[in-house]
């Protein structure tokens, strides 16, 4: 294992409510996907014969908020590869190393909490019922709260 130096995603990963938001980093914003998207048919299956599970997988992730980014990235191959290891990972007796490679695209595609803050993407708030109309207080962030206390 490499010692020293950052890796690709070492530290705590974004944080859209943190107080502190002029950093260089922040400059790039959060994607908020919706929570129910419109409905689009999933791409055609990329690899070679896919098999019953894999279909089913397929057809159900393409229905996920995340899938909006998905197009626009051009990333179904990496979807399909995801299915894929998927399904080779839930067999009796799969390695270790396959669960971390789904693991790994777990995150990359945002399907994760992890990876939705690595890719800074956030599903928009549930709208609640007309039986709740009234807003909830709200309490101040900590940054409101800080005030300057004099020493006299």
């Amino acid at each position: 294992m490499p010692s020293g130096g950052a890796r690709a995603v070492s530290g705590p990963p974004p944080d859209p409510n943190a107080l502190r938001r002029e950093r260089p980093s922040d400059a790039a914003g959060w994607t908020t996907l919706p929570r129910e998207p419109e409905y689009q048919p999933p791409p055609e299956w990329p690899l070679i014969q896919a098999s019953p599970r894999e279909v089913e997988f397929w057809l159900d992730l393409w229905q996920r908020p995340q899938a909006i980014m998905w197009r626009q990235l051009d990333q179904t191959i990496e979807v399909a590869m995801f299915v894929r290891k998927l399904c080779e990972a839930e067999l009796p007796k799969a390695s270790v190393e396959l669960q971390k490679v789904v693991r790994q695209y777990l995150d990359s595609l945002g399907l994760s909490v992890q990876g939705m803050l690595r890719n800074r993407w956030k599903i928009e708030e549930a709208e609640t019922g007309p039986a709740s109309t009234e807003t909830k207080p709200t309490r101040p962030s900590a940054k409101n709260r800080m005030r300057v206390v004099k020493n006299d």
